[in-house]
């Protein structure tokens, strides 16, 4: 979908994707303890506002003003703050070594854009930093809950497991879940999860 789009869709009154956190980030962020947080094509801000409450100090990046705008509105209604910047992800500045986890939640991009991105998230990773993944799988293309209608632009392991293989591999599982997250992630859905840690 192009930046008009999206930004169209993120204009809504409503939070299309809901405020509460992935559930699987959730999950993960609630064993690690706090540190540096990157969050890439972040969106409306749910995962981000939610790590920030837990003491994280959080870069998150979209390329949507209107996904920013209701971010920080999210953020200032829990009392915290997050760093959000309007970016295309390949273009963004990903410090070096710098951040202790990277969430990587539904982000669809075409294979050689996502190898870009990917590269540059893991460069940004300290040492024994994690990257924390779900997204749908090419499974997902028969479901209704969500997620792109572009069999290319959905993984499978093989995929995720190509893109971080020089991290060590701590979990991934492809399952199918019940999605309850805003209007636009509903119902059952396959998706693939994965924790990776930086050598």
């Amino acid at each position: 979908m192009s930046k008009n789009l999206w930004d169209e869709r993120y204009s809504a009154e409503e939070y299309i994707y809901g405020t509460e956190p992935n559930e699987f980030f959730k999950q993960q962020i609630d064993l690690m303890d706090a540190g540096k947080l990157l969050l890439p094509g972040e969106g409306e801000g749910r995962n981000a506002v939610y790590a920030a409450s837990k003491g994280w100090l959080v870069d998150a990046v979209d390329f949507s003003y209107a996904a920013k705008e209701k971010a920080l509105k999210l953020a200032q209604s829990k009392s915290v703050h997050i760093n959000y910047f309007v970016s295309d992800l390949t273009e963004f500045h990903y410090p070096e070594n710098y951040y202790d986890t990277v969430g990587l939640f539904f982000v669809h991009l075409p294979s050689d854009i996502r190898k870009t991105v990917n590269e540059k998230i893991i460069s940004s990773l300290k040492v024994a930093g994690k990257i924390i993944l779900e997204a749908f799988n090419k499974l997902q293309i028969n479901n209704n809950s969500g997620g792109p209608k572009d069999i290319n632009l959905l993984y499978d392991e093989k995929d995720i497991l190509e893109s971080f293989k020089h991290l060590d591999i701590l979990m991934i599982e492809s399952t199918t879940t019940e999605l309850n997250e805003g209007n636009f992630h509903k119902g059952k859905a396959d998706v693939i999860r994965f924790v990776g840690k930086k050598k």
